[in-house]
């Protein structure tokens, strides 16, 4: 059994200047002001963009991400309708098989230190489940038959590519104390990550 952190991973390269001129091209089209176009004016008019809260014009750009984290969080994730998703499939990945080494692998819970009661029983309840999921394996049962006994905690990949405007409303979301811890862990990694690449898009979402 391994016991892993979560981790966010941007899954493209991210030209800030060209972003922010795309985005400058189509809104300006709303008002016929493209001949105010100039080698700097794109971050102004996003600024002024942002703050009149006409967010559709950002639309036009989308970021994706690579987010590890488990299965729990991976389903308040994908409720975010505005998106899509590609992930690890309990159906078809044998957690038995070469690929995972024959072992699986949990997101370590960020409410518990290791020497907490409650982390040690959550660590022996993932033990078993490792436990009976590798032995239904070697009974016969399907990977897709065997994940019946899988936990929140299990580790899963996936790739989520949501526009700018949604990403503002997932982070206003997810970044809040509200907010279930593990879920903010991973929303709080993303939102350093647009906020030092895209700074004019997302420096105004308070943490």
């Amino acid at each position: 059994m391994k016991i892993i952190e979560p981790s966010v991973e941007l899954a493209q390269e991210l030209d800030a200047a060209e972003i922010m001129r795309h985005i400058e091209r189509a809104g300006r089209v709303c008002y016929k002001s493209e001949s105010r176009i100039s080698d700097t004016s794109a971050e102004k008019f996003l600024a002024n963009i942002i703050k009149s809260g006409h967010e559709s014009v950002i639309e036009h750009v989308s970021v994706t991400f690579k987010i590890v984290c488990d299965r729990g969080v991976s389903h308040e994730i994908v409720r975010h309708r505005l998106a899509s998703y590609s992930q690890m499939s309990t159906r078809y990945c044998d957690y038995s098989g070469d690929k995972f080494g024959g072992e699986l692998s949990f997101i370590k819970p960020c409410f518990w230190q290791e020497v907490d009661a409650n982390f040690q029983l959550w660590q022996r309840a993932m033990e078993q489940a490792e436990k009976f999921y590798l032995e239904m394996r070697a009974n016969g049962a399907r990977p897709e038959e065997a994940r019946s006994v899988l936990p929140n905690s299990l580790a899963t990949e996936l790739f989520m590519t949501a526009n700018l405007r949604e990403w503002r409303h997932f982070l206003k979301l997810r970044t809040s104390p509200r907010a279930h811890p593990q879920m903010r862990q991973v929303a709080l990694e993303i939102y350093k990550i647009l906020r030092e690449k895209l700074p004019v898009i997302f420096s105004d979402i308070v943490i």
